[in-house]
């Protein structure tokens, strides 16, 4: 049977010192993003996922953007190196989570620079952002770790966006979703469906037809909802205001050993 833990990091007390790239910065209510987090960990779990907390991280102010910390293929975790300095704090309390759930553990190593937001797993196809936090190194690092497991790795150039998942993530059926203002190479996936919001591009597969998406993009899961999929809407409006989304604040692990 396929595995359904999640791996989630409570918010920072600094929260609101967090990175913005491509956005304005407003202002962050952390009471109100510590109760959205709570309530998305709380999702999960209704839709029978495990979740696992990582360590806290609360010298580092985004660290509950815990995907971009470590990306798992099967069994095998890679722990990233990210781009940003000010993060790779964050890296230690997610290696150690995910060797305690079982994952073989590697590491990217400088000059590389990798966060798990610009991994995009469908199938055994990882498409790689790569132009921001990630480069070409990050990229022949992950490619040496998971190739010879099975992954195909496809870099994919990200210019408009944080991470390559800001911008696309995919449906159970491969179908990558986007918003194609922000997406560079909608060209390079087979199959690609726009939704009308930025925000409806980041979907999480919970399991058969639901799919966990943000609260922000009614539209999109409209669309969505009416090509067969069940929604299951969550605020994180919060951390929307840090360039985070529904994928980066869990690593969801489907293939763990029994």
């Amino acid at each position: 049977m396929p595995s359904q833990k999640a791996l989630i990091r409570r918010p920072s007390p600094r929260l609101a010192e967090g990175l913005v790239t491509h956005l304005e910065r407003t202002p962050v209510d952390t009471g109100l993003a510590l109760r959205q987090w709570e309530a998305y960990a709380a999702t999960l779990n209704r839709h029978g996922w495990e979740t696992f907390e990582a360590a806290p991280a609360d010298d580092c102010p985004d660290s509950v953007f815990v995907e971009d910390a470590v990306v798992v293929f099967r069994n095998v975790a890679l722990i990233a190196r990210p781009g940003a300095e000010s993060r790779r704090g964050e890296t230690a309390g997610a290696e150690e989570a995910v060797a305690r759930l079982g994952c073989s553990v590697n590491w990217v190593w400088e000059p590389g620079t990798l966060e798990g937001g610009d991994v995009l797993k469908v199938g055994d196809t990882l498409y790689v952002g790569r132009g921001g936090r990630t480069n070409a190194e990050g990229v022949r690092q992950l490619r040496a770790v998971f190739e010879p497991l099975g992954a195909r790795v496809v870099a994919v150039p990200v210019a408009s966006v944080l991470h390559l998942k800001s911008a696309v993530t995919a449906l159970p059926d491969g179908t990558v979703l986007g918003y194609e203002p922000l997406v560079d190479s909608a060209s390079l996936f087979p199959r690609f469906l726009p939704v009308p919001e930025e925000t409806g591009a980041h979907v999480v597969l919970l399991g058969g037809s639901r799919l966990l998406m943000a609260a922000s993009a009614p539209k999109s899961a409209d669309l969505l909802a009416d090509l067969g999929f069940d929604p299951v809407l969550v605020d994180i409006s919060e951390f929307e205001k840090l360039e985070g989304c529904v994928t980066c604040l869990s690593v969801r692990l489907r293939e763990l050993y029994a």
